[in-house]
């Protein structure tokens, strides 16, 4: 995990930002800012301003960071607290009106590279390759 960026207490709710997190989830970040812009959503307009957030994150703890070798490792959309109205209606009666807020979480991460290996390998496993290869 390169970077995190949070918006909490954001007045949508999580199903509707999940239809959009899903057209972006694991790809990379120039793709998911084309995907946002043209995506007629108002939950758009949201994930394009913290996946903005996440990517200056990037760039300020690691200077040598490109836009173009990250992507999204982790998108999710949490409940958070709802607030309750109450809207009169007929007879005297009162319907409950949930106003629902979410809490999304967007993670990035650096590609490696197909020539490169995540971790170094051991001494000792080098040995036993290089045995079963004679």
């Amino acid at each position: 995990m390169i970077s995190v960026a949070k918006a909490q207490y954001m007045r949508i709710t999580p199903n509707k930002v999940r239809m959009v997190l899903g057209l972006i989830r694991g790809k990379n970040v120039n793709d998911a800012f084309n995907i946002l812009t043209f995506t007629k959503k108002r939950a758009a307009s949201i994930l394009h301003e913290i996946l903005t957030s996440a990517v200056a994150n990037a760039k300020n703890k690691e200077e040598d960071v490109d836009a173009n070798t990250l992507f999204i490792s982790r998108i999710y959309a949490n409940e958070g607290p709802s607030s309750k109205r109450f809207l009169p209606r007929a007879m005297g009666r009162a319907t409950e009106i949930i106003k629902r807020t979410s809490h999304i979480t967007i993670e990035l991460d650096k590609k490696i590279s197909p020539g490169k290996t995540a971790e170094p390998e051991s001494k000792a496993e080098q040995g036993h390759k290089k045995e079963r290869e004679t």
